[in-house]
């Protein structure tokens, strides 16, 4: 166990030290594991898992809770909403999907904000500082508890949300692998006490989603009652560019020089020996793999635009009618024809 240095924050690492770096300490992790297996994993949970029956528990009620609260909004508030405006068919049928995420993302991207920049953390300056003065079993603050309990139940909730309530996309079977290794990163992260790198993996990958559903919710609204409205096309417009420049410098910029760096390499320098090492490195690995192939459809959709052949903004992912498998469709939300600009995610 380490505390912190008094020589300030380290550097940011390039490309090429977190390369050479993070792969040398695997290798030497793997090397120095004399009794890896099934074994050394059972003793590990046995020894530093701390998740109490009632905390999953209060999660499972959570993911309840925002399902419940997605219906009421959604019949309550967005579809009236989406009648009052006008909004043309296929529009008001997305938008309810869109104004629900915009809402939960926004109030989520500005609590871990406030967590790193308004408090006293230095998660985000310095980076390796998440596992100064690790302990197993240590206490996770009340603050940090309560992001926890927020993300992973609305993202329980989300998995749930991809099979029945969503459009389905060409890419919804990848959703549904991202929302499963986040719920797995969240109560895994929580039970090891690895929470500080927790609420950076968050700060980093909620922005793209806020501006995602901004510029959808814009896009939808552009043509309300049967009329351009030119705000929200240029709204729409910024949106997306903000989108594209977001997702690459937070998730895959950001995201693995400073996530990515502290738990492969700083890690083991600070905490020799330190827990499931393995396991959550190769998740958050997996994760920069999802980031990555959804940028593959912002970098072909940007093309389209540069070379003329979309006019507009829409999503690359969504199927057309004629060809959309639609598992199951539903019943208030249905996959329609040429969606609007979609290029996910965290």
């Amino acid at each position: 166990m380490a505390a912190a240095g008094s020589a300030g924050p380290e550097p940011m690492p390039s490309y090429a030290q977190l390369v050479q770096r993070g792969w040398g300490s695997a290798l030497a992790a793997a090397r120095g594991c004399a009794d890896c297996g099934w074994g050394l994993a059972r003793r590990g949970l046995a020894e530093h898992a701390h998740l109490a029956p009632p905390e999953l528990l209060l999660l499972a009620l959570g993911a309840l809770g925002w399902t419940v609260l997605r219906s009421a909004a959604t019949s309550r508030v967005f579809r009236p909403l989406a009648k009052r405006c006008r909004l043309q068919p296929r529009d008001a049928a997305k938008m309810p999907e869109s104004a629900w995420k915009f809402l939960f993302y926004l109030g989520a991207w500005s609590y871990s904000t406030y967590l790193l920049f308004g408090t006293d953390y230095p998660f985000f300056h310095d980076p390796p500082s998440v596992f100064y003065d690790w302990k197993t079993g240590m206490a996770v603050p009340r603050d940090i508890a309560v992001a926890y309990l927020l993300q992973g139940s609305f993202y329980s909730h989300s998995i749930y949300a991809t099979l029945y309530l969503d459009a389905w996309r060409k890419d919804s079977v990848v959703m549904l692998v991202h929302h499963v290794v986040t719920v797995v990163l969240i109560v895994s992260s929580y039970a090891f006490r690895y929470h500080k790198v927790g609420i950076l993996v968050l700060f980093l990958h909620d922005i793209s989603d806020v501006q995602l559903e901004f510029t959808k919710l814009n896009v939808y609204f552009k043509s309300r009652g049967g009329a351009h409205h030119r705000l929200h096309a240029l709204a729409a417009d910024l949106g997306c560019l903000s989108f594209c420049l977001s997702w690459f410098w937070f998730r895959l910029y950001w995201f693995p020089l400073k996530v990515l760096y502290a738990t492969s390499y700083c890690s083991l320098r600070l905490v020799p020996g330190i827990p499931f090492y393995f396991f959550f490195n190769v998740l958050l690995l997996l994760l920069t793999l999802m980031n990555l192939y959804w940028f593959l459809y912002i970098v072909a959709f940007a093309a389209k635009v540069l070379t003329g052949q979309v006019r507009e903004l829409k999503d690359v992912r969504e199927y057309d009618t004629a060809e959309a498998p639609s598992p199951k469709p539903p019943k208030a939300e249905k996959p329609l024809r040429n969606g609007l600009v979609k290029d996910k995610r965290f």
